[in-house]
């Protein structure tokens, strides 16, 4: 069947009374936790894994691409209005949307946030629809050589991306690893890591990790650093609409941002605050009336990353649902869902599960068209969340957390794993430790592994196996270069 039929198909899916509910639920929750600093996609998504256990897994993922979309439309909400980005993607609409908000055109900025996030949301899912089948047509080729290089890649790119230092993104890999080893080896049957202790035969619980993680030490560490004082918000002036104007001068950073960010989120470590970087530079050298940037705030600078924020939320999904390959924090949690649900994203899913892909990408599209209707004339509703007490609301998220690893488990160990992990997590934020490449390692280790020991086993344990396939060679020399290039670039640095 072609592409338009299976998203026929998909839409069947997504427009069903219940999935419908699930897709508003997931947006509602999406844009309320982009507004409250803080709380980002991946510890919502960590938080409701435990919940979702007993509705099925079409609901579950519509409602987590509501989540993952409303957070980049919530996130510039704050952004404008208190000059406090809700996620790491909206930094640079700050930086403008402020300002406009403070020369009395609120209005016309969170009109250009919500329209240009509709925009690039929309054709970003287009391009998803049409490349995902292909990708996953290409993924039919891979070997077990190749699938070893490309979680190599997935380690070297996220580990030196992610975060300031590449030691400490190694370090935090290595931990991941050595989660994702803990357990019953599948080939020998024999208990690895468990020091004696039995709970840890099954390994490591993926949901209690994230979780911990996420919330458990994300909380813990904002508290150690709370000050009570009130945000200056600023009042929404200006109707909430754009004049004709606004339109002509946002039309093509709507564009130019799609364009960056779509390819950037689809890269390992491209996340969404690099294509929105890009795009607030490249319009700033583009933009006509330069003295508005910095000052009174110019249109183009919030319209072009607010759209390559978006665009790049639906790039993270191509390789994640073709290939199994998490590009950043949210899509490495989304892939514990999968794993949670007995699935296996890769090209094989597009096979055996359709209903799951088609009506999850059909549902990206409702879930557009929900926010704008969410986010534009509602907005004023949306503000009220921050005047919620940070103390109550953070006290809130842990309950809820403890509550549904207990849900899911009833073990008491999970629940000191939980703690023992949490204060960890924690540590790292503290001093710096990038948490992405932890969940990479649990995640992916235990398939590099597999897929490592199954070449060397076809080989006769001849490691030239790993380097024999034109895909193997391409994957692995851009890991190597993920690896030399800062390094080079440091010394020609130095050198100069």
């Amino acid at each position: 069947m072609d592409t338009f039929g299976l998203l026929l198909q998909g839409f069947d899916v997504a427009l069903q009374p219940m999935n419908l509910f699930w897709a508003l639920v997931g947006s509602v929750l999406g844009t309320a936790i982009g507004i409250l600093p803080g709380i980002g996609p991946a510890l919502t998504i960590a938080l409701l894994l435990p919940v979702t256990v007993s509705v099925g897994p079409v609901s579950a993922f519509i409602m987590f691409a509501g989540v993952l979309y409303g957070a980049m439309y919530g996130g510039s909400t704050t952004s404008i209005l208190i000059n406090t980005p809700g996620e790491a993607g909206s930094m640079m609409t700050a930086l403008e949307g402020n300002k406009m908000a403070r020369s009395g055109r609120g209005a016309a900025a969170l009109a250009t946030a919500a329209v240009g996030s509709f925009v690039a949301g929309t054709i970003a899912t287009v391009l998803l629809t049409f490349a995902a089948p292909s990708i996953a047509e290409l993924a039919f080729y891979f070997k077990p050589a190749d699938y070893f290089a490309l979680t190599v890649l997935a380690f070297t790119s996220v580990a030196v991306v992610m975060g300031t230092s590449r030691v400490r993104g190694f370090i935090s890999l290595f931990i991941g690893l050595a989660f994702g080893v803990i357990g019953i080896d599948k080939m020998t049957g024999q208990p690895r890591m468990t020091f004696g202790v039995s709970s840890l035969l099954d390994g490591m619980e993926l949901t209690v990790v994230l979780v911990s993680l996420f919330a458990i030490g994300e909380i813990i560490y904002v508290a150690s650093r709370y000050r009570h004082q009130n945000d200056d918000i600023m009042p929404i002036k200006g109707g909430l609409w754009m004049t004709k104007d606004d339109w002509k001068r946002s039309f093509m950073p709507w564009l130019r941002g799609t364009a960056i960010g779509f390819p950037m989120g689809a890269l390992p470590g491209g996340g969404s605050e690099i294509p929105t970087m890009l795009s607030y530079t490249l319009e700033k050298k583009l933009c006509k009336r330069k003295e508005e940037f910095g000052t009174v705030g110019a249109i183009e600078g919030v319209a072009g990353p607010e759209a390559a924020n978006n665009a790049a939320a639906a790039g993270v999904l191509v390789p994640l649902l073709t290939l199994g390959l998490p590009t950043s924090a949210t899509a490495a949690i989304l892939l514990a869902a999968f794993q949670n649900f007995g699935l296996q994203p890769g090209p094989f899913l597009f096979t055996s599960n359709p209903e799951l892909i088609w009506g999850l990408i059909a549902s990206l599209y409702v879930g557009n068209v929900m926010l704008l209707i969410l986010n534009l004339p509602l907005v004023g509703i949306w503000v009220k969340l921050l005047l919620i007490p940070k103390p109550q609301l953070y006290a809130g998220i842990l309950v809820f957390a403890m509550i549904g690893i207990w849900g899911v488990s009833g073990s008491t160990f999970d629940l000191a794993c939980m703690v023992a992990v949490g204060l960890m997590g924690y540590v790292m934020r503290v001093y710096d430790f990038p948490i992405a490449p932890i969940l990479i390692g649990l995640i992916l280790g235990p398939m590099a592994e597999n897929q490592l020991r199954t070449a060397l086993a076809a080989a006769q344990g001849n490691p030239a196996i790993l380097v024999k396939t034109p895909i193997s060679i391409v994957i692995l020399t851009v890991s190597a270069l993920f690896l030399l290039v800062p390094v080079v670039l440091r010394r020609l640095r130095k050198a100069a």
